[in-house]
């Protein structure tokens, strides 16, 4: 949760959004299934399983309108999947001021952003005048980051609370993505999206080393760890096709796309809404068969059926 919730903190904090009043669609513990509905245009589809809205704020400022939710799935009384989701509507109002706060946030901002860090995996950006679309994907220390995150002004302090009161454990390593895009150009919405996971829904072999530098999905690192390369080979392929799929939801200007062909190869045989759940099951699907444990014949005839 540390990229999004610096971000939309030092945003908010900037436009002085702070009147907060109660979001009108979610409410906290509501559970959801298949899709969140932000909106008519921007409805993100949910990977497979139950999620609980755990979080919500809205926010209203002469115009500004933020909303933002936090969801997370749990198996076995653990988080192992956390989203956040945010909007921001912007249209006509205080333009020049609101442009200077979201790029302070997005590129100034000295704890996360949208631009190189060194336990920052992958980024990817396109960034022209006031318009930026932005793909991060990194790891994580977890409990760093819940319980003592870098940005003194990060407090979690509700989510922490409905943490303890429904005695909910956390990983101790995670892997994420971080998705942003703004622009004028495309009626002055800023929507953002985070996705942090438990590498262990993946797979993953368990992590020995759990602070950010010397974890084993750092990118200095990671070459001496083959069966942590597999996984977070991983996670970028599912992270590009989840951000495709946040561009085309929102309908970004095509000149405004990232090119993450190399990042996800089949991206271009995919229809744009394919679940980022059916790419989680071929990729086990995949590994069964190069293990050996499927043939040849019942891996195409297990393709086949989740694909139907």
């Amino acid at each position: 949760m540390k990229v999004f919730s610096t971000i939309i903190l030092t945003c908010l904090t900037v436009l002085l959004l702070c009147s907060e009043v109660n979001a009108k669609k979610y409410k906290v513990n509501d559970v959801v299934e298949n899709q969140f509905i932000m909106n008519k245009k921007f409805q993100l589809n949910l990977p497979k399983g139950k999620w609980v809205v755990v979080e919500r704020d809205f926010a209203f400022y002469y115009g500004l309108a933020s909303k933002v939710y936090s969801l997370i799935r749990i198996e076995n009384n653990a988080a192992v999947e956390w989203i956040e989701i945010g909007e921001m509507k912007t249209a006509g109002v205080l333009e020049t001021y609101v442009n200077q706060a979201i790029y302070q946030a997005i590129f100034k901002n000295k704890y996360d952003g949208c631009y190189d860090r060194p336990e920052y995996f992958i980024v990817k950006v396109y960034k022209k005048g006031s318009s930026h679309n932005c793909l991060v994907i990194d790891h994580s220390d977890v409990h760093k980051d819940f319980y003592t995150p870098d940005d003194p002004e990060i407090s979690n302090a509700r989510l922490k609370k409905w943490i303890r009161d429904n005695n909910i454990q956390i990983p101790k390593v995670g892997l994420s993505s971080f998705h942003a895009y703004f622009s004028r150009l495309a009626s002055g919405k800023w929507y953002l999206l985070f996705y942090g996971i438990d590498p262990k829904i993946l797979n993953a072999p368990k992590n020995k080393f759990v602070s950010e530098e010397t974890s084993e999905y750092h990118r200095n690192n990671i070459s001496n760890y083959p069966e942590h390369q597999k996984i977070m080979d991983k996670w970028v392929s599912i992270s590009a096709m989840r951000h495709i799929e946040f561009e085309n939801i929102i309908k970004i200007l095509d000149r405004h796309k990232l090119d993450l062909t190399v990042l996800a190869p089949s991206s271009s045989k995919l229809d744009t809404n394919f679940s980022i759940d059916i790419i989680n099951q071929l990729n086990k699907l995949s590994d069964l068969y190069k293990s050996g444990v499927l043939t040849k014949i019942e891996f195409e005839k297990a393709k086949k059926k989740i694909l139907d």
